[in-house]
């Protein structure tokens, strides 16, 4: 492949990726067009926060390459750097800070898009912006860290399991969340262990045999 040939989106393209010795995936190749979304599944080990973190420029592949806009994101970073919105298994919030000085820092950092209260409000945690964040519980935190996702527009966002202890509104919350964000062209991969509402998503299960077969997610 080239990058002449390359579809809009994000495209992976034979990737493989080992871990201890061991080999978690090879000749992986998938194709996200904007607007649309890829849902990783498969049991713990399987490779599914190893890909994350490829796809995120924190691990490297052992073969393969990654496109954005049809641009290898090896050869041409910058472009993937500006789009990409990462959200791990840590919330990477500064508990000193309020609410809305954590937000206020990230957005400096990403594409531009909402206001931090605009993003407050999406994520359902506006009421408590001047609150200092070490007074937050577990599930606000991980709201917070949400809000980072909310304040941008378009782009890429890679979500290692989002719905970490979040409540059943939270997770109503997210799944509108990311609706609004393929609405504006944007494309979210989200591992989870949870079913999340995602009409038209793709789905890629690691722990299959055959791996790198794209099939319909259910909701």
């Amino acid at each position: 492949m080239t990058a002449g040939t390359q579809p809009a989106g994000l495209v992976a393209d034979h990737l493989r990726c080992e871990r201890g010795g061991r080999l978690l995936f090879a000749d992986l190749c998938f194709a996200v067009a904007p607007g649309d979304a890829l849902l990783l599944t498969g049991p713990n080990g399987s490779g599914k926060t190893s890909l994350m973190r490829v796809l995120a420029g924190l691990l490297p592949a052992r073969a393969g390459r990654i496109f954005w806009q049809g641009r290898d994101t090896i050869e041409e970073p910058a472009p993937w750097r500006r789009a990409l919105s990462w959200l791990g298994h840590d919330n990477a919030i500064k508990p000193q800070l309020s609410v809305a000085e954590n937000l206020a820092f990230w957005s400096r950092l990403s594409l531009p898009g909402h206001s931090v209260s605009e993003a407050l409000e999406e994520v359902g945690i506006g009421h408590l912006a001047d609150l200092p964040a070490s007074m937050l519980s577990a599930g606000q935190r991980r709201r917070l860290a949400l809000g980072r996702l909310a304040l941008t527009r378009g782009g890429c966002w890679l979500m290692d399991e989002p719905t970490v202890t979040l409540d059943t509104a939270s997770l109503t919350r997210l799944a509108a969340m990311i609706a609004r964000h393929r609405a504006d062209g944007g494309i979210a991969v989200i591992a989870s262990h949870d079913v999340l509402d995602l009409p038209g998503a793709q789905a890629l299960d690691l722990g299959a045999l055959d791996q790198g077969i794209l099939e319909p997610a259910t909701s």
